[in-house]
């Protein structure tokens, strides 16, 4: 970037300002954005991000977008070309946490830790409209972001907005034991607690450790999310998506404290040795049956 395209963009950013400063109002200040960061929050005093751990992305509505247009860059970056067109994504606005940002710090300054991206007309390239201050990029999985929101859009009918990735240590620890198979991981967590199965009966998908940012794990996870709306990275964390942020914190904290009885009672009983008390298959599919839940039978272990 040379000296004019700085100049640019010192110019656009603080006219932006402005306008908040006029207004009384700024992008921070919107009810997504106040929701995005107490997302990040949450998931750091969790204690689910380490260092600069995790990542989180947002599908804007047309309402969101219209609302906050006035507040984007005059000059937006430049488009950046990517090696894949995400058809269904098209025109659309992503919010979405840099490369390298704490999520701690997320709520401290959301301009800087925080960016809007817009795709253009084919998919194929995007571009920040937002945030991003101090030459900051999104996260280096952007890819695996953009391909889950692509599928959960598709198979959820557009409902599916949010994508969250933490990296729980109960969860790492069990996808150790289970490696990449949906079906034993998900057993496991059903019988942990009662809760699981109605927070998620298609169970949870489980993908081979693969180098974080990746073209093979962006496609792993594209598969998985076929079938869950969450995704274990065996050495690496979890991948839960949802309609809104409660809704994706919610599902990733019961998948978390699964994992958390599971790991207490391995040190009480033993890492070999069944717990006397833990919920059976016949238990996981009256659960689903009293609530009609779609239950993934096949994954139901006596």
């Amino acid at each position: 970037m040379g000296f004019l395209d700085d100049a640019q963009d010192f110019l656009d950013k603080g006219v932006s300002a402005a306008k908040g400063a006029v207004s009384n109002v700024a992008v921070e200040q919107f009810g997504y954005m106040k929701a995005f960061a107490r997302l990040c929050a949450d998931g750091a005093q969790a204690g689910w991000h380490e260092g600069n751990g995790g990542n989180l992305s947002y599908r804007l509505t047309e309402e969101e977008v219209a609302n906050t247009r006035s507040y984007f860059y005059t000059t937006p970056s430049s488009w950046v070309t990517m090696d894949r067109a995400f058809t269904n994504l098209a025109g659309e606005y992503f919010a979405i946490t840099s490369a390298g940002c704490s999520m701690k710090n997320v709520a401290l300054d959301q301009k800087r830790f925080v960016g809007i991206i817009e795709l253009d007309s084919s998919g194929g390239a995007w571009r920040v409209v937002w945030g991003f201050k101090d030459g900051g990029q999104p996260t280096s999985e952007l890819l695996s972001h953009l391909e889950c929101h692509s599928v959960r859009k598709r198979v959820t009918g557009g409902v599916s907005r949010v994508v969250y990735h933490a990296h729980p240590t109960s969860v790492i620890a069990l996808s150790k034991l289970t490696g990449p198979d949906a079906g034993r991981l998900s057993n496991e967590l059903w019988r942990a607690m009662t809760e699981c199965v109605l927070f998620f009966p298609e169970g949870v998908g489980a993908v081979p450790t693969s180098v974080p940012g990746s073209d093979e794990l962006a496609s792993q996870t594209t598969q998985a999310m076929e079938e869950f709306a969450a995704v274990v990275w065996v050495n690496h964390g979890l991948l839960s998506t949802g309609a809104g942020f409660d809704e994706v914190f919610g599902l990733e904290s019961v998948i978390v404290k699964a994992a958390d009885i599971i790991c207490a009672t391995a040190a009480l009983v033993g890492a070999h040795t069944q717990a006397s008390f833990a919920l059976t298959g016949a238990d996981i599919r009256a659960i689903a049956e009293q609530y009609h839940l779609p239950l993934r039978a096949d994954f139901v272990e006596e």
